[in-house]
């Protein structure tokens, strides 16, 4: 009876996803703006305006809808929470959709806040890795960053685990891995978050990595797949596994 609907978990990506993408990825044109208009190159501090947007974001999402969909808003979270068994696997591809959505709705909702400065390549935040960084480089990155944030996710929401922080937690990973990936990568850490505002990019005229695009989205999505691994590696107990086992036989019974 109080169990929410297919549905409502599904707006409740959409919307948590939107709101990752307008929060964090409007900081990217908006800082530069700023920056724009005072005649200042973009700092450290502007970097860590923009990961500190993402980090916060995060948090509120957590809070805000977590308790009806889970709050992946990223595919590779939705991989990573299917591949340890805490999430159903035929449910992975409804959620991925709606996660797209919410990306494409929040690269549009920035452009339609900022205006052309949303648009210019690479100011929104799509810009891809520039032609000095090797594929091999930039996917090593976005796997690294991606790693850390689905075995954060996996980790804090185990059963003993602290109780309470896991909000905190998952928007400080966030924050913390843009610092040293942003530089190289743009650090998106997320397909959605990547995909979304590129279709957004290109709707508006303005070219598109496209290329690049299967480096960020398997890098990414083999990071979830390889967390979910490590935690069980890492973490399960028997019991785990036994409670794994029925889960499964329960599944397919």
């Amino acid at each position: 009876m109080d169990e929410h609907t297919r549905l409502q978990k599904l707006l409740a990506e959409l919307l948590g996803t939107f709101f990752l993408v307008y929060a964090g990825v409007g900081a990217v044109p908006a800082t530069f703006m700023l920056a724009k208009a005072n005649d200042a190159p973009f700092s450290m501090a502007d970097l860590g305006v923009i990961s500190f947007a993402f980090g916060t974001i995060v948090v509120v999402t957590v809070y805000a809808f977590g308790y009806i969909s889970g709050n992946h808003i990223n595919p590779a979270v939705t991989i990573g929470l299917a591949a340890a068994g805490k999430f159903p696997w035929k449910t992975v591809p409804e959620y991925i959709v709606a996660q797209l959505v919410g990306a494409f709705i929040g690269g549009a909702a920035i452009v339609g806040t900022l205006g052309s400065i949303a648009t210019d390549f690479p100011v929104s935040g799509v810009g891809g890795y520039s032609k000095d960084v090797s594929w091999l480089q930039a996917g090593f990155a976005e796997f690294i960053g991606t790693f850390m944030l689905v075995y954060t996710v996996l980790a804090v929401i185990y059963r003993k685990a602290v109780a309470g922080w896991f909000g905190l937690a998952i928007g400080l990973v966030v924050f913390a891995v843009i610092i040293p990936i942003a530089p190289i990568t743009g650090a998106y850490i997320n397909p959605a978050r990547y995909v979304g505002p590129l279709i957004v990019q290109a709707i508006a005229g303005n070219p598109v990595p496209w290329d690049q695009l299967a480096v960020y989205v398997i890098s990414e999505m083999i990071a979830g797949l390889l967390a979910a691994v490590v935690f069980a590696v890492i973490t399960n107990t028997a019991a785990d596994r036994q409670a794994n086992k029925k889960a499964r036989e329960s599944v397919s019974s």
